[in-house]
């Protein structure tokens, strides 16, 4: 069977403009489903934070934590065991304030941002992961790498200078 062509546009041209589509779809839906992803662990930790209080470890912590990992689990599959709801709470204990949360973000981003414990620092990788588009590895060397320390430094000796 042949296939007709439109002389304004080759196959070639047709089948990029096409996978154009599909391409730039599937990154929406990735970003919807982060997105939204982020936000639900945020949620999920403000209300295991609120229920628990300043310390998780504590008796009612720990049986709480499991209770919920095993429902969790039992209806919703890997993803809710103990250890990964406690990274919940940290995540909201570590970010309060929902609104500096960035969405474009990863879960992966925020959990290496929760390693770094100075909050000025954290914030600028926030930062910088945003506008520069960090991927997670990159994010991970420059935390790895002092970068924030290292821009601090370059900055402290150019105004010596002046």
């Amino acid at each position: 069977m042949e296939y007709p062509l439109q002389p304004a546009k080759s196959t070639e041209q047709l089948y990029s403009s096409i996978r154009g589509c599909v391409v730039s779809a599937q990154h929406k839906i990735y970003a919807s489903v982060n997105s939204a992803m982020v936000s639900a662990y945020w949620e999920i930790g403000r209300h295991i934070f609120e229920a628990c209080g300043e310390n998780d470890r504590a008796e009612y912590g720990k049986n709480l934590l499991r209770y919920l990992s095993d429902r969790l689990t039992g209806e919703f599959g890997k993803g809710f065991d103990e250890s990964n709801l406690r990274k919940m709470r940290q995540f909201y204990a570590t970010f309060p304030i929902r609104d500096t949360l960035c969405l474009d973000l990863s879960r992966s981003h925020y959990r290496l941002l929760m390693r770094v414990s100075d909050e000025k620092a954290r914030m600028f990788y926030l930062e910088e992961s945003v506008k520069s588009a960090w991927s997670v590895r990159q994010l991970e060397r420059q935390i790895h790498t002092p970068y924030y320390q290292r821009i601090l430094a370059s900055q402290d000796k150019t105004a010596v200078a002046s």
